[in-house]
């Protein structure tokens, strides 16, 4: 089978007796297209993981020196500017260069980009070309997928904005249970059994489990 943006899908066979398997259960192995081994996609919790130590990362040494230097008030509208803009220059950095940030190694995870379709030339526009391995993201789409979660971090203290942001991080963490819910359920584009957020989606990643030492 073949999913978004090409990337073969293995559906593992249904049993013939006892129990279904779970949702997802049977899309969670892709191919990488580097050299055709099996990818498992990375868990939902993993992610969480990850996410959780790299805000942590970012976002407490910047807190608390705000909190030590700036009037309150100045904190509160200074504060989610910098973790933006910090989170943004630590996540794509890493991505392009190694895959993985100080959170996925954690949690054991990194992120991959899905391969084009068969003879769909250059990746434009996501700074990826044809010397780019197949597996890496390229300074462009790292830029990307990390602007996209980090940059409505900026507008959490205006009231209507700052609304519209929360609504956009549960979308973004339910697009990741698309595949489970109803493949395609959501009407966002890519493949809901990808496991793929929206940052995800619009950036053409994918979130694995990251290969054993060699």
């Amino acid at each position: 089978m073949t999913a978004a943006h090409g990337t073969p899908l293995r559906d593992e066979p249904e049993p013939d007796e006892g129990p279904s398997p779970g949702p997802g259960a049977a899309d969670a192995v892709v191919e990488d297209a580097a050299d055709g081994a099996e990818r498992v996609l990375a868990e939902p919790g993993q992610r969480l993981l990850a996410r959780i130590v790299d805000t942590m990362v970012v976002g407490l040494p910047v807190v608390m020196v705000m909190r030590e230097t700036l009037p309150g008030r100045v904190m509160e509208v200074a504060a989610p500017v910098a973790v933006a803009g910090l989170l943004l220059v630590y996540e794509a950095v890493q991505l392009a260069l190694w895959g993985r940030t100080v959170g996925k190694r954690v949690a054991g995870i990194e992120v991959v980009r899905v391969p084009p379709p068969t003879g769909s030339g250059d990746d434009a526009g996501t700074g990826a070309d044809s010397a780019t391995p197949p597996s890496r993201l390229g300074v462009g789409r790292s830029v990307l997928r990390a602007a996209v979660y980090a940059l409505p971090i900026t507008v959490r203290p205006v009231p209507f904005l700052g609304v519209a942001a929360g609504i956009f991080w549960v979308v973004n963490a339910a697009a990741v249970f698309e595949g489970p819910w109803g493949r395609g359920g959501f009407g966002l584009p890519g493949d809901g059994r990808l496991r793929q957020a929206v940052h995800d989606r619009l950036a053409g990643t994918l979130v694995v489990k990251a290969r054993s030492p060699q």
